[in-house]
């Protein structure tokens, strides 16, 4: 099972680099930041500097995961880019916005469709979980490398 966890963690870590490497290079960070204002959580220039830091977050977190650096941290980067993104999708659902999801950096997608995206963000915190016990069942410690042991 330990291919499992490995193929997980790549296909994770990939995904959320593909998707940050969007937001800053293919849509720009100009269109990223009008999806993020679209939300209507924060004020300029908040969600000015929130849409500039978060692809970044994402590049390197899922740069990180794919080589197998810090997967731990990684993961936890992730799983916390998730939970604030699942705050702005439900707060934006609750409110009836008519919004784009931005996950590509374009505002002008097509709308978002809140029940799948809300399934979306379940499959990514299986696929966590997923990689992090898969991770424990292999050789070194719970997300690799050695333990350390203390001098007696």
């Amino acid at each position: 099972m330990e291919w499992l966890g490995a193929v997980l963690r790549v296909a994770l870590g990939g995904w959320f680099f593909y998707s940050g490497w969007l937001k800053v290079f293919e849509t720009g960070l100009d269109d990223f930041t009008r999806a993020v204002a679209n939300y209507r959580v924060l004020v300029a220039p908040w969600d000015a500097v929130l849409a500039y830091a978060v692809p970044w977050v994402e590049m390197v977190a899922g740069l990180c995961l794919v080589l197998g650096f810090w997967r731990r941290g990684a993961l936890w980067t992730l799983a916390g880019l998730v939970g604030v993104f699942a705050f702005g999708v439900g707060q934006a659902w609750l409110r009836n916005l008519d919004i784009a999801c931005g996950c590509d950096g374009n505002p002008d997608a097509a709308r978002i469709h809140y029940g799948w995206k809300f399934a979306e963000f379940g499959l990514y915190g299986v696929a966590m979980v997923l990689v992090a016990r898969l991770g424990r069942r292999g050789g070194g410690h719970v997300f690799g490398g050695k333990k350390m042991k203390l001098p007696d």
